[in-house]
C-alpha cells in the first residue's frame, strides 16, 4: 500500500489495535437527523465504493475475508451487529447499533459479521472499487500472508 508517497506493509499495518470505533458527525433536525461523511476527512481514506448488506437471515455469518489493501468503514445503517476483526494473532468484537459510529477497518484484517437484529442494514464505505484479486478468502492463506509466508 503506498500512503502519501510511502510504502507501507499492509501486514504490519492490519492490527485488531488499529481498527477503531468513529464517532460521526451528527446533525440533528426535528424532522430527522443526517450524519454526513467526507472521505480523507471524517474518515482515514477517499470512498471509492459504497455498499450495504440487508435482509441477513437469523445465525448467518458474513464476510469470512480479509483484503489486501482496502481500508473500511462498516456502519450500522439500521439495527445491530457484532464485527469480529482477526489479525491472526489477536481477535476482537465489536458491536455496532448507532448509525453515527463507525468501524475503520485498515487492511490485512479478518472480518466476520454475525448476530444481525432483525431488519439491520450493514453499510461499508469502503477505499477502493471491486477487485477479486484484493481478498483473501482462505483462512489459512490468511495466516500465511500475516506471516510473511
Amino acid at each position: 500500500m503506498i500512503t502519501n508517497g510511502i510504502l507501507i506493509d499492509s501486514r504490519k499495518m492490519g492490527s485488531v489495535y488499529n481498527c477503531n470505533v468513529v464517532e460521526l458527525k451528527k446533525i440533528h433536525n426535528r424532522a430527522g437527523n443526517i450524519t454526513p461523511v467526507t472521505g480523507d476527512s471524517d474518515i482515514p481514506f477517499a470512498i471509492n465504493r459504497i455498499y450495504y448488506l440487508y435482509d441477513v437471515p437469523g445465525g448467518e455469518v458474513r464476510g469470512g475475508h480479509a483484503h489486501y489493501e482496502l481500508q473500511q468503514l462498516i456502519v450500522a445503517a439500521s439495527g445491530s451487529f457484532d464485527v469480529v476483526i482477526d489479525d491472526g494473532q489477536n481477535k476482537k468484537t465489536v458491536t455496532l447499533n448507532r448509525p453515527n459510529f463507525g468501524l475503520v477497518v485498515t487492511p490485512g484484517i479478518w472480518r466476520d459479521l454475525m448476530n444481525f437484529s432483525s431488519g439491520a442494514v450493514l453499510l461499508v464505505l469502503a477505499s477502493l472499487p471491486y477487485d477479486e484479486a484484493d481478498y483473501i478468502r482462505d483462512y489459512k492463506k490468511f495466516i500465511d500472508y500475516k506471516n510473511g509466508k
